[in-house]
């Protein structure tokens, strides 16, 4: 993926940076930490548009909402009867 990049300084303790470059490389510090971000970032946008999607399934919906509705009325007609 070829991205625009920006710079971004930031403070790290000193055994964390030493890992870091025993880990990924000095050089490939910046794209790792993107790619450890990118999926938390990306997470809600996700979400949204899964969501979106499944709300847009009418069929998926009108099966959802009838199934909770019957939960709902089996647990006021039956409740403490026996």
């Amino acid at each position: 993926m070829n991205t625009a990049t920006k710079k971004l300084t930031i403070l790290v303790e000193a055994d964390v940076y030493r890992a870091l470059q025993k880990r990924v490389g000095r050089g490939n510090i910046g794209r790792f930490l993107s790619d450890v971000a990118r999926p938390h970032l990306a997470h809600d946008a996700l979400l949204r548009a899964g969501y979106a999607e499944m709300a847009a399934d009418y069929a998926r919906e009108n099966e959802a909402r009838a199934w909770s509705e019957g939960l709902v009325a089996d647990s006021y007609g039956t409740h403490g009867k026996k």
